[in-house]
């Protein structure tokens, strides 16, 4: 009897979520166009470290045996790409520097011996990655240059090993597609709720609960099926992903499962206190939508979350979806142990949300319910 009810909710369900076009667009159609863009636009220029890049040139106006000999060493670093091979004129420099033609002008000592390297940038771009890194490079250069004069030999250096589970370097394709993965399945939690508002409000969830219906079957149903859609988000993804855009995948099954499943739970659970309190479906819309675009620009969906400004480095600390994306790239690209501390940390951070937004909506649907009986 159990199942025969848990079929008939199901497939009542299957209908209910298919028909709101709400549902498709933000769970299916939105993720894969947002995808599609920023895998256009950014596709590979945050691949590695060793991708980077600096366009320079150089000023030596008056050549001597010292600048002769660091401009030979300048021209030893792999990411300085120079606009012409022959140093130029400060004047042509200053230009090209203010045209944003190229990245930086480097100007060489005009006296032998002690004397400064100058480093001339485009304001607009000192704050810049571009320009640190530029800046970063040269003062470590200028201090090699300073021993080598000196005769004194290095005692420290510092060397720098990236390691993952997963055989090949990430790429930011994989990076993106995990990312909106995990987005695509908040957002079908978040907006896949709108139908308890039309139901409560035609007073068809009181009608239900007048019937033999059991509504543990009935949110049991329901869960089962934002699962099934989450799963069918990550098979469309990753197909758009691997083989349109190269995308690399490396699974750890039972990481991936864990995250899938705990950030579905915690998702739906918002979605459901926000038909607690919505009136309207057009109300729930809303709330969810400015929900789903405050976590999307602040959760590293897009972007590592190191590029934020240090003074919003706390918002992605406390939101669900920053460790349900973190959740989802374990299982994805990293092949990441189920036994990491961070992994069960952010597990427990989305399960705080998930707990308190269910207990606070149902609740509500409970005082709601005894109004409605007076």
């Amino acid at each position: 009897m159990m199942l025969k009810q848990f079929n008939a909710m199901f497939i009542s369900q299957i209908k209910m979520t298919f028909r709101e076009k709400q549902v498709w667009f933000w769970s299916i159609f939105f993720p894969v166009i947002l995808m599609v863009i920023f895998m256009t636009i950014f596709g590979g220029s945050f691949s590695s470290s060793s991708s980077f890049k600096a366009n320079i040139a150089i000023v030596d106006a008056v050549p001597n045996s010292s600048s002769a000999m660091l401009i030979e060493q300048l021209k030893q670093i792999p990411v300085f790409e120079y606009k012409e091979d022959a140093p130029i004129s400060i004047e042509q420099g200053r230009e090209w520097v203010e045209d944003k033609k190229i990245d930086a002008l480097i100007v060489m000592p005009e006296n032998e011996g002690k004397a400064s390297i100058q480093l001339i940038v485009n304001r607009e771009k000192e704050a810049g990655a571009t320009t640190q890194a530029i800046a970063g490079i040269l003062q470590q250069f200028t201090q090699y240059a300073n021993l080598a004069v000196a005769g004194i030999e290095p005692t420290y250096t510092i060397s720098q090993e990236s390691i993952t589970t997963a055989s090949d370097d990430i790429k930011y394709t994989d990076f993106l597609l995990t990312g909106m993965i995990g987005l695509s399945v908040a957002q079908a939690g978040l907006f896949g709720m709108v139908d308890m508002v039309d139901m409560r409000k035609r007073g068809l969830l009181t009608r239900l609960r007048m019937t033999p219906a059991r509504m543990g079957l009935f949110g049991l149903s329901s869960m089962v099926v934002r699962m099934l859609m989450g799963v069918l988000q990550i098979i469309i993804l990753s197909i758009i992903g691997v083989y349109v855009f190269g995308a690399t995948l490396h699974f750890n099954l039972l990481t991936l499962t864990v995250a899938f499943l705990i950030g579905t739970l915690v998702f739906n659970a918002m979605g459901y206190l926000f038909s607690s309190f919505s009136k309207t479906m057009e109300a729930y819309m809303g709330v969810a939508n400015i929900t789903s675009m405050l976590m999307m620009f602040l959760s590293g969906v897009f972007f590592p979350l190191e590029s934020l400004p240090s003074w919003l480095q706390f918002v992605p600390k406390i939101l669900p979806l920053t460790y349900f994306v973190d959740g989802m790239r374990e299982g994805l690209i990293y092949a990441g142990s189920i036994m990491s501390s961070t992994f069960w940390m952010g597990v427990g951070i989305m399960s705080l949300w998930g707990v308190v937004s269910f207990l606070i909506a149902s609740q509500l649907y409970k005082s709601k319910s005894l109004a409605a009986t007076r």
